[in-house]
């Protein structure tokens, strides 16, 4: 089965009735003359938005980076680190970092001089320590909260972190998008302001719906070259392309797959994929009289899903990658591709040994409407597991307060759902904790009687583990244990698709969404 690569630049010039692909994938492609071109200041720049924050409701908190999340965030913030579109870790607030002790428990960190906040302040250690006390506080984040002790100076330029446990993938936790650095303040006022020190400032909000950024004239880095910068959200595909086609927005961030060929029509028109994106997940719910209390019922249904089908179908053949059962992404060097994709004999193989000889009927999947294209994907995956002897219902549920609803309660009195959520993209580290959160909704809810012990025990392992090789090796182990498992379900996986007008220079569609800067982006 042939497997898409991505090369790193896929720039694809569409206008005139010709296509340029500008491709370096091999590194032998001359870029063209508007990338070549000298960056120039000035003009405005909207793109729209298909996911709303639901956390952005008021003005009150309309400014305060826990609840401008996702791209919102990096418009006006920074972070110790930057995630760039490999997903790797690159200096941002922070210029070097290193674990001070072999167990990976104290790290510090070299902040860069010379960034300003809006305001005219200078940034400091102590505002490192300030931000990160308010992230590892009951109004922070859950990854500082689980895993910060505590933060120190340790020198005019440097901080020292001590986590909880040890941390050898720091430089990416640092890079979380909530993780920002801010003034110190009161961890009950700080963020409010809104001021950062990134490429950009807040000028007007329209909760629900729009923000509009200016230049902060004083950043620290290169750019930003643009004036201004407007994000609008879009209820829908259909508004953000019409939007599009009348100039109202310059940019469309994650599109539907099946709207590239129309896209691809217009004149002067960019499509980007990313590397990836986020992939769909569905828990298995294993309580007793559950189907999925087995594991031969498990194993049988990831073997019996078309994922190629739905790659050809939904996604043109390659705006879309084939998960492992795991949070990995395909493209990641410690990605651990399955030795078999499909297998539709032995999913019915595996269905005769747990009783169901003359096939199964399960439990209705439910899914929301997280990505425009996820009916057809829902659809060629229930139609697709038919071939096994799976029947499969599956039924669309609104999103307001879908995710409260699909997953089991505190009291653990109502169980969770075989139910579909998202999951993006992050490290290995990161991908594979999320795993090891036995009761976690994004974990899949381990079988009790299955090797989720064994699995907890390889990743505090790999934490604890500096070497890249040797913690590369221990992630394998880990990912073929959740192969054979399947403690939850990886259905597809979805590389991010932007569209944005020819004269936009300096943007790469990223496969973490809320990692995108636009400081580097200019209008030729």
């Amino acid at each position: 089965m042939g497997k898409f690569k991505n090369p790193d630049r896929r720039d694809v010039l569409i206008g005139a009735g010709s296509t340029m692909v500008a491709a370096s994938l091999a590194g032998s492609l001359p870029m063209s003359s508007a990338l070549a071109a000298t960056p120039k200041k000035g003009g405005k720049l909207t793109y729209a938005i298909l996911t709303r924050n639901s956390k952005h409701k008021s003005l009150k908190n309309a400014k305060h980076p826990y609840s401008g999340l996702h791209i919102r965030t990096k418009n006006v913030y920074n972070t110790l680190t930057w995630v760039d579109q490999g997903i790797d870790a690159q200096p941002e607030v922070a210029t070097k970092w290193e674990a001070v002790e072999a167990d990976q428990t104290v790290w510090e960190v070299d902040i860069r001089e010379g960034i300003k906040f809006h305001d005219g302040r200078d940034l400091t250690v102590e505002d490192v320590i300030s931000s990160y006390d308010f992230h590892r506080s009951k109004k922070g984040t859950s990854f500082a909260k689980k895993m910060l002790a505590k933060v120190e100076k340790a020198g005019p330029n440097k901080a020292r972190f001590f986590m909880k446990s040890p941390n050898s993938e720091f430089a990416w936790w640092a890079a979380e998008y909530r993780q920002v650095i801010m003034p110190a303040a009161d961890v009950a006022t700080i963020g409010y302001d809104g001021v950062g020190s990134g490429p950009f400032k807040f000028a007007k909000i329209d909760p629900k719906r729009s923000v509009t950024y200016e230049a902060n004239e004083n950043y620290w880095g290169e750019g930003p070259y643009l004036d201004t910068l407007e994000t609008v959200f879009q209820p829908s595909m259909g508004s953000a392309m019409n939007g599009y086609r009348s100039k109202q927005f310059d940019m469309v961030l994650s599109i539907d797959p099946a709207m590239v060929p129309q896209f691809e029509k217009m004149a002067d028109t960019v499509v980007d994929v990313a590397k990836a994106g986020s992939q769909m997940m569905a828990i298995l719910p294993k309580y007793e009289g559950s189907p999925f209390m087995d594991k031969r019922i498990r194993q049988a249904l990831t073997l019996a899903i078309d994922r190629q089908k739905i790659i050809d179908i939904v996604y043109g053949g390659k705006a879309a990658w084939i998960p492992n059962d795991t949070h990995m992404a395909d493209f990641n060097a410690d990605f651990l591709a399955r030795d078999v994709v499909r297998d539709v004999n032995k999913a019915k193989q595996l269905l005769a040994e747990a009783g169901h000889a003359g096939g199964i009927t399960l439990p209705t999947l439910y899914y929301s409407s997280y990505y425009p294209e996820i009916d057809r994907v829902f659809q060629v995956m229930s139609e697709s597991v038919k071939d096994a002897g799976i029947t499969m219902p599956i039924e669309l549920k609104q999103k307001s307060g879908y995710r409260k609803w699909r997953v089991e309660d505190k009291k653990k009195t109502r169980k969770h759902r075989f139910a579909m959520g998202p999951v993006g993209p992050r490290n290995p580290g990161a991908n594979l904790f999320r795993m090891a959160r036995p009761t976690y909704n994004e974990s899949g809810y381990w079988h009790p009687n299955a090797r989720g012990d064994e699995y907890i025990a390889l990743y505090k392992k790999a934490m604890a583990t500096g070497d890249t090789l040797k913690r590369r090796e221990i992630y394998h182990e880990m990912q073929r244990i959740l192969q054979d498992e399947v403690p939850s379900l990886f259905i597809i996986g979805r590389r991010t698709i932007d569209v944005f007008r020819s004269d936009v220079q300096g943007w790469k569609a990223h496969s973490q969404g809320w990692s995108g800067k636009f400081d580097k982006v200019w209008r030729s």
